[in-house]
């Protein structure tokens, strides 16, 4: 059983009630949204992912299984991911159609995740204590992260986690399990983590309990990977295995199946910290607890998200940056609390870690997205930002368009729009419009598809083989397809 904290009652005064928590999860709630809506309308979010999810959102409020033009030609989406609690979402895009429904969404949908973890703290910790863990839970650096960029499914996890891990730690294991197995309609890969609550579980005593959860846990990752996504998908697999096979994205390449096995034994072991950037990344994970987390058990949560990323061949899993680091920040958390308690941690032991956690959050913070809401450059909107929305309004509703990478989320919600210059993308699109002042075009993610020299080199066949220049302004070109003259008979 679990160790219950010998602090005194709380004081009377400011932390008294609960008032402070809503308080709080009010004003970080504005925050998270003021920073992704600010990005979206200086136009620096992405086809990749906000364009996408969009789309799948769109599809669900029209009332049809989840396409993206911008993932291909109609591409089905639960070939891609299973995230089917994207539906959720399409009554809110009923009222408001664009792009900033989900991130007001995210926005909420995280804020909310603080709400049972300072609730848990203020109880067994004592109200300064719960201000404070909800304040660096709130501001630190992975949930920072995922805010500053697009919107992702995952979002829906983050309240489902710290609900069901303030259950775990509360001992109630029947809420845990509860809020634990929706998980499975987030995304594939979180019926692990629903396997390790359910094993924490049964450690804490329902034994039972434990295993129905973990078995529908495994059977609910198996069955999207194996069944539902190979169903789905084009391909006819899981698109995304290349991921932990050899760097080349094919098993066994480097010398048939020994060669794989080896690779994988590789990743499986020494490769899950290195290069250096896993060992950084996984030490800024558990430094806002100064490693307390590591002393309760419901850090084994993190463990399968921590596996997949490291084991992955993409670099970009490996770091600090973009949405992948925002599923184990309630986690690490919930760690912290369980942990703080068990040691029955009280007077100036306890204000040492809280000031420890607060003053590591306070640190880190400048070097992510949050940070941007003192920066002047956020409040600030580049002319081109008008320039290019005047151009798109040239762009009929309903119309089919080819655009570039930060143009698209722009687009979505009214209009078939898929990415200029991927292979994938349907083909002779009514519209054409690209920003040919992107700097880092050719990064070689999907993205950003084409060099400066082939989009200069591609616009300029558009040009020849059928379509009209509708304008050129501030590097953004609109091209329009030539209609077809009619043929007059003899």
């Amino acid at each position: 059983m679990q160790k219950e904290a010998t602090t005194d009652p709380p004081p009377k005064g400011r932390f008294d009630g609960t008032w402070w928590i809503w308080a709080m999860t009010g004003a970080l709630f504005v925050m998270y949204a003021a920073v992704s809506l600010r990005l979206h309308q200086r136009m620096l979010t992405s086809s990749y992912d906000l364009g996408i999810f969009e789309q799948v959102v769109r599809s669900y409020a029209e009332g049809h299984l989840p396409v993206s033009e911008v993932k291909g030609q109609d591409f089905p989406v639960l070939g891609d991911h299973f995230s089917p609690i994207l539906a959720l979402v399409a009554p809110f895009y009923w009222v408001w159609r664009g792009a900033e429904t989900l991130l007001v969404v995210q926005a909420a949908l995280i804020a909310v995740s603080v709400i049972p973890l300072a609730l848990w703290a203020r109880r067994t910790l004592g109200g300064p204590a719960g201000a404070v863990i909800g304040a660096c839970y709130g501001l630190s650096w992975g949930i920072a992260s995922g805010v500053g960029y697009d919107f992702h499914e995952v979002a829906f996890a983050i309240p489902l986690l710290a609900f069901s891990l303030t259950a775990l730690g509360n001992d109630r294991l029947m809420a845990a399990a509860c809020w634990a197995l929706p998980l499975l309609f987030v995304k594939e890969d979180l019926g692990l983590t629903v396997v390790l609550i359910g094993l924490v579980i049964a450690r804490r005593g329902d034994r039972g309990l434990g295993l129905f959860t973990a078995t529908a846990g495994l059977c609910g990752s198996v069955l999207a990977l194996f069944v539902v996504l190979p169903g789905f998908n084009p391909s006819g697999s899981f698109a995304y295995w290349s991921l932990v096979e050899d760097g080349s994205g094919a098993a066994g390449s480097n010398g048939g199946s020994a060669g794989g096995l080896l690779d994988l034994l590789h990743r499986g072991t020494i490769g899950l910290v290195t290069p250096e950037t896993k060992v950084s990344t996984l030490l800024l994970v558990l430094a806002p607890t100064l490693f307390l987390a590591t002393r309760s058990p419901l850090l084994w949560v993190a463990v399968p998200t921590l596996v997949w990323r490291f084991t992955s061949s993409n670099g970009l899993h490996w770091g600090t940056g973009f949405h992948y680091s925002l599923v184990l920040m309630p986690t690490v958390f919930a760690a912290f609390i369980d942990a703080l308690v068990r040691r029955g941690t009280n007077g100036r032991s306890l204000r040492r870690y809280l000031a420890g956690s607060a003053a590591i959050t306070l640190v880190i913070l400048p070097n992510f997205p949050l940070f941007h809401l003192v920066q002047p450059d956020t409040w600030r909107t580049d002319p081109r930002v008008a320039v290019a929305h005047r151009l798109m309004d040239k762009i009929p509703d309903g119309a089919r368009v080819q655009a570039s990478n930060e143009l698209v989320p722009q687009l979505v919600h009214r209009t078939s729009v898929g990415l200029y210059g991927s292979p994938g993308s349907r083909p002779n699109p009514q519209w054409i419009m690209v920003d040919t002042w992107v700097p880092d075009s050719g990064r070689g993610w999907p993205g950003e598809p084409l060099s400066v020299e082939a989009e200069q080199s591609q616009l300029a066949e558009n040009r020849r083989t059928g379509y009209d220049l509708v304008a050129e302004q501030s590097g953004f070109v609109l091209l329009h397809q030539r209609e077809a003259k009619p043929r007059h008979r003899s």
